[in-house]
């Protein structure tokens, strides 16, 4: 019996062959900067990253509380997810301001799990739109991508009650803060049946029904 001819591999799209195409990471970065206008951090082998500070900030919140967030305050700026984390842009320096917005909300003294990222930062860049996203740099992806050619108005601090294009970085800290906390106390109570029940919002038990008194 004459031996079995594998068949050629079919050409990957576009027709470059793997071996001269750019390394994919090498085109991520590449259309960062030259579609977005972004620097990027990129050595060979590693995963692409952006820095923080220059063109944005990142608040980081778990996505439970990041997507409650989304659906109270609406559109905001380029959202992306990292596994269970959530990393909304806010305009460049923002960071900075969330400290003391948070004290001044009357969160600052509360362990909320939330991470404002600014000037000397790093993140895992997502996959550009159009990309597949590889599983070793941990799958992150755009929810909402931001769209070359277009500044879009990120979350800052525009003054107690400020208005503009996106949610004013105080309203965003606000709702953020609320809904990690109210994650934390869910998962308190889950890891902790015997605590009794707690209310969701204030983390006290709840006031039980009162009870007739029985008469003899």
């Amino acid at each position: 019996m004459a031996p079995i001819v594998p068949r050629p591999r079919p050409p990957l799209p576009g027709g470059d062959d793997a071996r001269t195409r750019p390394p994919r990471r090498a085109s991520w970065a590449s259309w960062y900067e030259k579609e977005l206008g972004w620097d990027t951090v990129h050595a060979p082998g590693e995963p692409v990253l952006l820095p923080t500070g220059r063109h944005f900030d990142v608040l980081e919140l778990p996505a439970e509380a990041g997507h409650a967030v989304l659906r109270r305050i609406g559109p905001t700026g380029p959202v992306a997810l990292l596994g269970r984390r959530l990393r909304l842009l806010l305009a460049a320096g923002s960071a900075d301001e969330v400290p003391s917005l948070l004290d001044w909300l009357e969160w600052g003294s509360v362990d909320l799990d939330l991470r404002a990222t600014g000037t000397g930062g790093l993140i895992t860049a997502p996959a550009p739109p159009g990309f597949a996203p590889l599983p070793e740099d941990g799958a992150a992806v755009w929810l909402r991508p931001p769209v070359p050619g277009r500044e879009e108005a990120l979350p800052a601090f525009t003054g107690i009650g400020g208005s503009g294009d996106a949610p004013d970085l105080v309203r965003l800290l606000a709702a953020a803060a609320t809904e990690c906390h109210r994650i934390r106390l869910i998962s308190a109570k889950t890891a902790s049946p015997n605590r009794g029940d707690l209310d969701v919002n204030t983390g006290l038990p709840k006031m039980r029904q009162a009870q007739p008194l029985a008469l003899s």
